[in-house]
């Protein structure tokens, strides 16, 4: 086989896996009583996205369209260190957060997404859709601000030449204040919607999440009682029937609802560590285990999985995360990571599974 025939090969079977795998991501939003605001998240692919810490100080260059061989983009200065999970070891934020506590997550949005289309004449101006984390995290401090800004930038759906097609990407913002919103660009244009439920996942889009909530408004955390109906009297089974019926699939709508229900239903934190622990464990219910979700791709079985976690504290700005790989909970406090650094560097995520002894404590 010729090495063009391999390449083009190569490259439509990571787009298939991008398209068709990556579709389970979920996100949540919660506080403690102390003010802080706490987003987290899970990733989930068909593959490796081969993510990695990556941290930027403020006053270092970033470059635009950097994932576009073909088209040369501006650059800009960094206003604010910041850092996040990158992707496919490219030097481009899809998860993280920044010096001012706002926080920036990309999450799928297939055969939804539609942005402007690239051309010489918004080339030097253009912000790709996969690298708009470099941007918001880079450029401002709260999402008061990224609201104003949002309308004037000029988001294009490039082509990168990993997965053969561009970034379909929809975005989840939150800041140190509380504020949170969910962006989406479609064929309608820009929409901008409050995160009024502190939940994101993926397709359809987040007003037809809210929409679908309707269906679910007899969810109560509450166990069940006995119940007489007509003259037979029926009880439950036994303990755990608070939220019975709530919907247990992978699912982009059915997580949405699950999320919803478990991020406003959650015991208070009265920290912001007490809700850093409490958001690992509600998206401990989203871990999906390679296996559970497998698709045929030109005969080959694929299995989508859980590939990392994140946590992020908006108050004291620190990213926390696990992996598939690495189950310990992993931090980068990012005021000490961007002390005294003067150019881009990169923290590798994975350290690996260990498992600790206690047999002769």
């Amino acid at each position: 086989m010729q090495t063009s025939t391999i390449r083009t090969f190569f490259v439509t079977i990571i787009s298939s896996l991008f398209f068709a795998q990556a579709m389970a991501c979920t996100g949540i939003v919660i506080k403690s009583n102390d003010g802080a605001t706490i987003p987290a998240r899970t990733m989930e692919f068909g593959f490796d996205v081969q993510s990695n810490i990556y941290v930027v100080p403020a006053g270092a260059t970033i470059e635009k369209l950097y994932m576009d061989d073909k088209h040369q983009g501006g650059t800009y200065k960094a206003k604010y260190g910041f850092a996040g999970a990158n992707a496919l070891g490219k030097p481009i934020v899809v998860d993280g957060v920044n010096e001012k506590g706002l926080y920036f997550g990309a999450f799928y949005f297939a055969n939804i997404a539609e942005f402007t289309p690239l051309t010489k004449d918004n080339q030097k101006e253009a912000i790709s859709s996969e690298e708009l984390g470099n941007y918001i995290l880079s450029q401002f401090a709260s999402v008061a601000e990224v609201k104003k800004a949002l309308p004037d930038l000029i988001i294009v759906g490039t082509h990168i030449q990993e997965i053969n097609s561009f970034a379909p990407f929809h975005y989840a913002i939150s800041d140190a204040t509380g504020e949170s919103i969910v962006v989406e660009i479609t064929k309608d244009g820009l929409k901008i919607f409050d995160n009024t439920v502190n939940v994101v996942t993926n397709n359809p889009t987040y007003d037809w999440h809210l929409t679908n909530l309707n269906n679910y408004v007899g969810l109560t955390p509450d166990n069940q009682t006995s119940k007489t109906v007509s003259r037979q009297k029926v009880s439950p089974f036994g303990q755990g029937t608070g939220l019975f019926g709530l919907p247990g699939d992978h699912t982009s709508p059915s997580r949405f609802v699950r999320a919803t229900a478990f991020v406003n239903t959650y015991k208070e934190a009265k920290t912001s560590d007490e809700a850093v622990f409490n958001a690992f464990h509600i998206l401990n219910h989203f871990d999906i285990p390679k296996g559970s979700i497998r698709e045929n791709i030109n005969g080959d079985v694929h299995t989508d999985y859980t590939v990392w976690t994140s946590v992020v504290d908006t108050k004291h700005p620190t990213y926390y995360f696990k992996t598939y790989l690495t189950q310990q909970v992993e931090k980068v406090d990012l005021l000490k990571a961007l002390k005294n650094l003067k150019a881009p560097k990169t923290i590798v995520m994975e350290s690996g599974f260990s498992i600790k002894d206690r047999t002769n404590d």
